[in-house]
């Protein structure tokens, strides 16, 4: 998510700081039954699809949730150009690990850039803009349950980050765009190299993402398929099964998640 969208975007109710104070304890059951009635009352029957212990949780956000990502994502079919910004941020992000929802990244991303090539693939579009890097971290994601998952993150020194990008073997690369869309603050990656065509749209919120009103430009909701998150699109790139994916939501329709309150789509009187 868009740095400054993601901090204005917290506005979720603050619980007390050591409400996510446990030790050994499965995540899935952290999310359910610490957060508080807002994220248990809609996380509680997935407590035991999350893998893995933590111990005592560190930097707490803003929100009381720690570590945890509350965020949706829509597959877009017709990318809306008027929200297209002139000059986005380029995202190269390379994978050390990216296994059954469990990943570990590094990315080096440059804000404002212009004249970029999406035909490139990843590591020459790197190399065309790397002296415009001006933001590196290491990422650690778990399992996305719902909407909602474990990522913790730390800034790196770009001269290091560059160099693990360069080298690690499973990557992904994409044109980022942020708006303001109602109350909420959306970014709409457009992904070049092996994976364009490919643009999703995400939003994120200080706590779990419900009752969102859905833009039209929203094709399908992809917020659960793996398929469609960042490792596993490093892995296996939309490029070779786009056609298959075209046939499949030929079949099957457009999808949204139903346990995240109402969800507001086109053409509904109260969507707007």
């Amino acid at each position: 998510m868009d740095r400054g969208l993601h901090d204005a975007g917290r506005a979720g109710v603050a619980l007390p700081r050591d409400a996510l104070r446990v030790s050994h304890r499965p995540v899935g059951v952290l999310a359910a039954s610490t957060a508080g009635p807002w994220l248990g009352s809609t996380h509680a029957h997935h407590g035991a699809a999350r893998s893995g212990t933590v111990g005592t949780v560190g930097p707490m956000s803003d929100t009381g949730y720690g570590d945890f990502e509350f965020e949706r994502r829509f597959f877009v079919d017709r990318t809306p150009v008027d929200l297209l910004e002139a000059a986005p941020t380029l995202i190269v992000q390379s994978y050390l690990l990216a296994e059954d929802g469990f990943a570990v990244r590094v990315r080096a991303q440059a804000t404002g850039v212009t004249g970029v090539d999406p035909t490139l693939d990843e590591l020459a579009l790197l190399e065309a803009h790397v002296g415009a890097v001006d933001f590196c971290a290491i990422t650690v994601k778990g399992p996305m349950v719902e909407g909602t998952r474990y990522e913790a993150e730390r800034e790196l020194d770009p001269l290091v980050a560059v160099e693990i990008v360069r080298r690690a073997p499973a990557r992904v690369a994409k044109l980022r765009h942020s708006a303001w869309l109602g109350a909420d603050g959306w970014v709409i990656d457009v992904f070049a190299g092996g994976n364009a065509p490919l643009v999703v749209a995400e939003v994120e919120r200080g706590g779990p993402v419900t009752d969102l009103v859905v833009p039209d430009f929203c094709t399908t909701e992809v917020t659960t398929d793996g398929r469609f998150a960042n490792d596993g699109l490093a892995r296996r790139p939309f490029g070779g099964w786009a056609s298959a994916w075209s046939a499949e939501l030929a079949a099957t329709g457009p999808r949204f998640l139903s346990g995240l309150g109402h969800n507001h789509l086109p053409g509904e009187p109260d969507a707007h």
